[in-house]
């Protein structure tokens, strides 16, 4: 991955931190990784603990960047959320998979969306 990219990337990860404190969520932890995949954002909304993957893209010429989270990726990030729950004793908590959405053209203000439950612990999806 170019580091032009991976800037990008935590760039994205930082717009959607701020973005979730804003909406009342309380950020625990930021790129959990292990052997089988990475989770960006361990968060808590409520008593509901939320493991988030954040996907930007420059513009949604070619769809949203929430689109880009397949079965096999969010089966990557549930086996991290998995590890991290243990680690951290929060198997006995509700749990949520999120997705934040960043458009980020250059010169524009980012554009967030928030996808609560957007895939479920087998890395299906969660809403229609």
């Amino acid at each position: 991955m170019g580091e032009g990219r991976r800037e990008r990337g935590r760039g994205a990860e930082e717009v959607a931190a701020a973005f979730l404190a804003r909406q009342g969520f309380v950020i625990l932890d930021r790129n959990h990784a292990t052997r089988r995949g990475e989770v960006d954002l361990v968060c808590r909304e409520g008593e509901v603990l939320c493991f988030v993957e954040v996907r930007s893209r420059a513009s949604r010429a070619f769809g949203d960047p929430a689109e880009t989270v397949d079965r096999r990726k969010a089966r990557r990030v549930v086996s991290a959320a998995t590890d991290w729950a243990m680690r951290h004793g929060g198997l006995d908590r509700a749990i949520r998979f999120d997705v934040v959405a960043v458009v980020a053209a250059p010169g524009a203000a980012p554009e967030v969306a928030l996808y609560r439950g957007a895939f479920d612990a087998d890395g299906g999806p969660g809403f229609p």
